[in-house]
């Protein structure tokens, strides 16, 4: 193994909150029922398709243009509370396993559908603890397709087949697999029989990578 490809979300930064506080008050304005439980049925979902899960789960319709405009105002809302992160959005568990890996001589890179990434890392400073970033900006299918780890891979330098994919959602590690790749997983992904390897906190990548 000579590489670790990273989701962002839920594994080095937790930006679901801002998901919620976003779609809450557009749903509001709207009559919108939305709670936190609907919230989770959006995990790993495109902005256009997270709100046709609201509108189906509250049986509306809603014309085309109003859709458009009300998915502009999400994103203009959720980009308002990441400005409002800062270095201390990201613990000093994860700083330093990076940096260890990095210094065991891992290439590290991020692999998120999200097209925020490179701002939330530059809102936490981490901008060059990656050697790389694939995200949403450079891919045309969201997971469980594996294109933003196999760009991962691909910018990296690195043979998908000596890359581990570390994700809590488990879509992510159906995307890791159908890469070709190890997939770790943290958090709810922690739970999912398809996981190679499992880890209950993010320093526990450093007995896998001796491991592996």
């Amino acid at each position: 193994m000579k590489a670790f490809i990273f989701d962002l979300d839920g594994v080095i930064v937790f930006t679901d909150k801002f998901h919620y506080l976003a779609w809450k008050e557009v749903a509001d304005e709207q009559g919108l029922y939305f709670d936190e439980v609907m919230n989770n049925l959006l995990r790993g979902v495109s902005r256009a398709d997270s709100l046709d899960i609201i509108l189906r789960e509250n049986h509306r319709e809603l014309p085309q243009e109003v859709k458009d405009e009300l998915l502009v105002k999400k994103q203009a809302i959720y980009r308002a509370h990441l400005e409002t992160m800062t270095r201390d959005d990201v613990t000093q568990e994860v700083r330093d396993t990076l940096a260890e890996l990095r210094r065991r001589g891992y290439k590290l890179s991020i692999g998120s559908s999200s097209k925020n990434a490179p701002f939330i890392l530059e809102r936490v400073e981490l901008t060059d603890a990656f050697d790389a970033v694939s995200d949403g900006n450079n891919i045309t299918r969201s997971k469980p397709d594996p294109e933003v780890f196999l760009k991962g891979a691909e910018f990296l330098g690195v043979d998908p087949a000596e890359c581990a994919v570390v994700e809590d959602a488990y879509a992510g590690i159906d995307a890791a697999k159908a890469g070709g790749m190890i997939g770790i997983g943290i958090g709810d992904a922690a739970g999912y029989e398809k996981a190679d390897y499992v880890i209950e906190t993010f320093s526990d990548l450093l007995k896998i990578g001796t491991g592996v």
